[in-house]
């Protein structure tokens, strides 16, 4: 077995016997590192020490990341040409904080003979919100609605007003 010590230095191949002594003579413990490398590595540390650092460092981990949701916008197939902006303005606000945006727009009744101006009313709002986001999965009918996926862009790709454009 090779053992590496607790200051990090290669103590070299030993039995395992020595080793476990070596470590309960410095009270420390004996960790199989590689068990599958020929010949095996250990090495002798703090256990409690060790699992407390990969705990710390999986909490450090899993704050910095970010789930992605999903938000849906409705719409109607007769609605302003402002309620189209005040709902992309909405949705904009999503992407920038980097969530999905799911549009749908639903037909009820007699609407339904107006396929084409739900799908105008979608490529409108696609467009107002075309600076922050890509489009994901076109306006297609799922049952009775028309549904649409906006994803945000990049971060370097989206256009970022000048402050200063006198300078």
């Amino acid at each position: 077995m090779r053992v590496i010590d607790d200051n990090g230095d290669m103590v070299g191949v030993i039995s395992r016997d020595e080793a476990l002594a070596m470590a309960d003579q410095k009270k420390l413990d004996l960790v199989e590192i590689s068990p599958n490398a020929n010949p095996p590595v250990a090495k002798i540390l703090d256990y409690g020490k060790y699992r407390y650092e990969i705990q710390k460092r999986e909490k450090e981990a899993k704050k910095k990341q970010r789930t992605i949701q999903i938000k849906e916008i409705r719409l109607s197939t007769f609605i302003e040409e402002h309620d189209i902006q005040v709902k992309a303005n909405t949705a904009c606000k999503f992407l920038k904080e980097g969530d999905k945006v799911k549009v749908s727009l639903r037909f009820r009744g007699r609407e339904r003979d107006y396929v084409n101006k739900g799908r105008d009313v979608m490529n409108k709002f696609a467009e107002a919100c075309s600076e922050y986001c890509v489009m994901d999965k076109k306006p297609a009918f799922e049952g009775r609605s028309l549904t649409m996926f906006l994803s945000p862009k990049p971060v370097e790709k989206q256009k970022k007003p000048k402050d200063n454009e006198e300078n």
